[in-house]
């Protein structure tokens, strides 16, 4: 083990730092490298340093400044639009539990009720004064209204499970 550094050790270095190994060095120097120890590590860690440096710069380029600026206000505007949609994510599922308590409550109204559920569906056009809307529709019907206000409401309820679906998408 050698305790002290050797006296060309600072030659060796320079000529390392400078890019001047092995190529422009003396043969002296050469041999005086092959025969001393710490000279040979100096050598071998600083190659390994440099072939690591080199590996490291060809591994990632740089990319333009404009890029780089654009993926950036892109990830800004996608994080923007994430803490926005975030109150509205709530919103829809407040939305969704209120229309499945409400029908929830009609259901167990009508059951109380005796379960007359056609009954009240055939009332339900004078209830809300439908013939008046659909005056020229109804004569064409003939009793099937009760098959269309159930399609109307499925519809509603796939409609809203569409939107609710394409803006988790979002």
């Amino acid at each position: 083990m050698i305790l002290g550094s050797c006296v060309r050790e600072k030659e060796v270095s320079e000529l390392l730092r400078q890019g001047h190994w092995p190529h422009a060095c003396t043969a002296e120097l050469h041999a005086h490298v092959d025969g001393c120890r710490a000279c040979r590590d100096l050598v071998l860690v600083a190659a390994s340093f440099q072939k690591a440096r080199a590996q490291a710069a060809g591994a990632a380029p740089l990319q333009s400044p404009g890029l780089l600026w654009w993926r950036a206000q892109l990830r800004r505007r996608n994080t923007a639009i994430e803490r926005a949609a975030r109150p509205l994510l709530g919103a829809q599922i407040f939305a969704f539990v209120v229309t499945l308590m409400a029908g929830a409550a009609i259901l167990g109204w009508q059951v109380r009720q005796g379960f007359h559920f056609t009954t009240w569906l055939a009332e339900l056009p004078r209830a809300i004064h439908l013939q008046a809307l659909l005056t020229d529709l109804l004569p064409h019907l003939g009793g099937g209204l009760w098959l269309l206000v159930p399609a109307l409401g499925a519809l509603a309820l796939v409609g809203t499970l569409a939107a609710f679906v394409a803006s988790e998408k979002q």
